[in-house]
């Protein structure tokens, strides 16, 4: 059944107000008309099977028929801190990790990044376009919440953020001893987070700063992956030792 997004103040009185670019795609692409039966997600965790009750070219009218808890979201809370790679690869990261269960995205710069981000106009540009592109994944995936997409920050303003999680570590290429299974497996957390680096790699000076302020890095095995790669497979990881990949009950 078609999943759609709306902001909570548009969930009162028994129903749904959907006024934005899913109007066309709900009348023009999916033909629906009075009577069409719909899940309508509120961004807060909660699903309702809602009735189509009227339409016109600006809103749709829905009136709600049940209302659930989504059984879809991830019981602990993940944030990727990603370096910015080049090109598009940041779209297919939102894309992948918002699938898997991401709680939230945060772009970050780093030393070695190709792409930068000339001005704070620019990246909550980029930010806004990030953010359609999660919430087409999460529409997709049949998620509960759609994950935050945030402006770019400075790898100091990420490390500082990165410090506050319960669980938090950098997968790095010149990491021998610690493994990822060895932190996280019996670890007990509501939130984590892990911050990924760009194409070449943490500068050495990063590596260390990370080191100093407590996170952890370890290897993710004897490839490297690429940057576009790393965050998914770390997630995917995450979220079978949470249990997040076993059937629904």
């Amino acid at each position: 059944m078609p999943k759609f997004f709306v902001e909570p103040s548009k969930v009162r009185d028994g129903k749904i107000i959907i006024d934005t670019e899913d109007v066309k795609h709900i009348t023009r692409v999916l033909r629906m008309d009075t009577g069409s039966k719909l899940t309508v997600c509120d961004t807060c965790g909660f699903d309702y099977l809602a009735e189509v009750s009227s339409v016109s070219e600006k809103a749709v009218i829905c009136t709600v028929l049940e209302k659930e808890k989504s059984d879809s979201e991830p019981k602990v809370q993940i944030t990727l801190y990603q370096a910015l790679p080049k090109g598009t690869k940041m779209e297919y990261i939102i894309q992948k990790t918002t699938e898997l269960g991401i709680y939230r995205i945060v772009p970050v710069m780093m030393s070695r990044c190709v792409s930068k981000i000339n001005s704070r106009g620019d990246g909550e540009k980029k930010a806004a376009r990030w953010q359609k592109i999660a919430e087409s994944a999460a529409k997709q995936s049949g998620r509960g919440i759609i994950p935050e997409v945030c402006p770019p920050v400075s790898f100091a303003e990420a490390l500082g953020s990165l410090k506050s999680a319960e669980l938090a570590f950098a997968p790095y290429e010149c990491e021998a001893e610690n493994g990822l299974k060895g932190l996280i497996h019996g670890a007990a957390y509501e939130k984590a987070a892990f911050i990924i680096g760009p194409e070449g790699g943490f500068d050495p000076a990063e590596a260390e700063l990370l080191k100093k302020s407590g996170i952890a890095t370890v290897t993710l095995g004897k490839r490297i992956l690429r940057t576009e790669t790393a965050g998914e497979a770390v997630l995917a990881m995450m979220m079978y030792e949470a249990g997040e990949l076993e059937p629904k009950i």
